[in-house]
């Protein structure tokens, strides 16, 4: 029986022992990966609007912890009513998603926000309508109904494809139908309205509803502006450039994957956001991934005569006041190398 109870003790003792070595190596590994990530340097990235798939190199290079190779725990937010470029411009976040189009005004009022990669290099948004209403060019505008947000830019974009064609843009009804999306824009009479067609187009192509597009680019080169682009402030790019080269890095490199892998980059997506449809997500990435670096050098690169044409487009139409530098407004700076 002694011999018996000194057995016992032995393997509790040993038994002990083994769990404290356990604990103390779970403990030890626990304080090693709390130490990794207080090393990393915290960054949030506001969207520009709710997760689409303008924004899938961003849920890749999270996901697939390209953000982390670089030093960097990245939080990707919704912009909320604040707005994503006056989040950045005002340092409450330090990347966004943002576009030529609000760059351009915000510069002209000293708003420091810059644009840091363009995230597609062709516009690729059009205006969009139901088949059945045989609205295939600008001159098919006359007499019927655009819904659009209020914007003066909208009239200016109107008035400059219908030019093209001899229209009379006073012959449209211009009419504000605030948030409404495009097909219940569709079912309240309206006839067409501005969309970008990787979402909103192949959602309709999903639904089994025909639509025809008259794209901006086939009918004014100035029109061919960076939407969305990502963008940082100037106070990020003077006292803080190596974590913006680090945060271009490793977006770039999710975008090259969504490039390379579409299916892949959907699924990264959806399980990031669930609430979307997987679906559309899948096909619209199909459509959109030859279009992020589409004939540029590499992702990201912007031209100095995008930026200056579209700015030019806006004076002559009244819609830009004030000055603007198009080389303030954007750098390639940050963009890898070869090699990088």
């Amino acid at each position: 029986m002694k011999r018996l109870l000194i057995l016992v003790m032995i393997t509790v003792f040993t038994l002990v022992g083994c769990q404290s070595n356990d604990s103390q190596a779970k403990s030890t590994t626990t304080k090693t990966q709390n130490d990794e990530t207080s090393a990393l340097r915290k960054v949030t990235v506001v969207l520009d609007w709710t997760p689409n798939t303008n924004h899938t190199g961003l849920y890749v290079a999270k996901e697939n912890g390209y953000f982390e190779q670089q030093g960097l725990d990245v939080e990707i937010i919704q912009p909320g009513d604040a707005g994503a470029d006056q989040l950045v411009a005002t340092g409450n976040a330090e990347f966004g998603v943002s576009y030529q189009e609000s760059i351009t005004f915000a510069r002209t009022q000293d708003v420091p926000i810059v644009s840091i990669a363009a995230v597609i290099q062709h516009n690729t948004s059009g205006f969009a309508s139901p088949a059945a209403k045989n609205i295939t060019s600008p001159k098919d505008f006359e007499n019927r109904v655009y819904g659009g947000w209020g914007s003066p830019i909208e009239q200016a974009v109107l008035k400059t494809l219908m030019n093209t064609e001899n229209a009379d843009v006073e012959k449209l009804d211009i009419v504000n139908a605030g948030d409404l999306d495009f097909f219940t824009m569709a079912n309240k009479g309206i006839d067409f309205a501005w969309i970008y067609y990787a979402w909103t187009g192949i959602e309709a192509k999903l639904r089994g509803e025909d639509i025809n597009m008259v794209y901006l680019t086939d009918y004014s080169e100035k029109l061919d502006y960076y939407t969305p682009v990502l963008a940082t402030n100037e106070t990020m790019i003077n006292d803080d450039p190596t974590t913006v080269k680090a945060f271009v890095k490793a977006a770039s490199q999710g975008y090259q994957f969504a490039i390379d892998n579409p299916e892949e980059a959907a699924a990264i997506l959806s399980n990031a956001v669930p609430e979307l449809d997987a679906e559309l997500v899948l096909e619209s990435q199909k459509w959109l991934s030859s279009k992020y670096q589409d004939d540029a050098p590499r992702f990201g690169e912007q031209k100095l005569e995008v930026w200056k044409n579209y700015a030019d487009w806006l004076k002559e139409n009244g819609v830009l006041e004030g000055e603007f530098n198009p080389e303030d407004a954007f750098t390639n700076e940050f963009l890898p190398k070869e090699g990088e």
